[in-house]
């Protein structure tokens, strides 16, 4: 298992999987602050591409700083820039999933020549100054009304938007993060849940950390580098259209929305994903 230093000292772990294409896909997971192990090997992806997958400060087999403040959002972006260095790249190809998207764009704004291309993957844009509202997400769930556990997730959602919602709540509202509440999606919802640390997520959402957002989206309005915004059609955060207004702040962004899917499409279709991420690479490639 490799590892690198951060800036502040914190020994930092990172995992490779699969070979090929030009260079690797650094991929960074959400949560936010998961492990990267809850990418798998993003459906079959590795098989295509060689992946670095790194396990964010205090999570996975990374170190836990020794100061929770460094976990904030924008400050590891520096830990990215850490690991760009430590592969011995120029410009790299970056993926971020769900919150992690706020980190990415936090580092797109930052370094821009060191970005070669972006994949966001249901990703989050609070960095930019684009939100999703609650409100968005009751819309995603009135498109599974015909799922058999509607009626219990239903009153489970209206919980936790009032703030009463109990750790049950919680469990019911991951099938809203999934196309289909199969056996794999229970299997990595499971996952998720055992790994997620509320201290540590706490600390990357901590105050301040969106407060250059101006600036952020300007440097990502010039930014030359292909952009795919990748969405769920059945996804409440974002819903397709917000995904689309992050898509436009780019000059070569584009839009994909995957059928069927929701929060997580590596899980709700593999052979969907692999090959709109693939064929993006491709082009970016050349």
């Amino acid at each position: 298992m490799p590892t690198f230093d951060a800036p502040d000292g914190t020994r930092l772990a990172y995992h490779r999987k699969g070979a090929g294409g030009d260079g690797p896909l650094v991929c960074v997971p959400g949560g936010p602050m998961m492990p990267s192990a809850y990418f798998g090997d993003l459906g079959g992806l590795a098989g295509r591409r060689e992946l670095v997958l790194l396990d964010p400060r205090g999570t996975g087999d990374s170190a836990r700083p020794a100061d929770p403040a460094g976990s904030r959002v924008d400050r590891q972006a520096e830990d990215i820039e850490a690991l760009r260095a430590a592969l011995g790249l120029e410009r790299m190809d970056l993926l971020g999933h769900s919150a992690a998207g706020d980190l990415v764009l936090a580092y797109a704004a930052r370094y821009p020549e060191r970005v070669r291309s972006l994949v966001l993957v249901c990703a989050r844009a609070r960095t930019a100054g684009i939100d999703f509202p609650v409100e968005r997400r009751r819309e995603a769930l009135e498109l599974r009304r015909n799922e058999p556990w509607y009626e219990e997730v239903g009153p489970a959602f209206e919980r936790a938007v009032s703030g009463k919602a109990d750790d049950a709540d919680f469990d019911l509202l991951d099938r809203l993060s999934y196309g289909r509440w199969d056996a794999a999606a229970q299997a990595h919802a499971a996952a998720c849940a055992a790994w997620f640390d509320e201290g540590a997520a706490a600390a990357y959402l901590a105050p301040g950390a969106f407060g250059g957002a101006e600036a952020a989206r300007a440097v990502l309005a010039a930014l030359d580098a292909p952009v795919l915004v990748l969405s769920g059609a059945l996804d409440g955060s974002p819903r397709p259209d917000s995904a689309a207004e992050v898509a436009g702040l780019f000059p070569r962004g584009e839009h994909v929305v995957q059928a069927g899917a929701a929060h997580n499409p590596w899980v709700d279709g593999p052979d969907d994903f692999v090959r709109t991420v693939t064929g993006f690479l491709a082009r970016a490639d050349r």
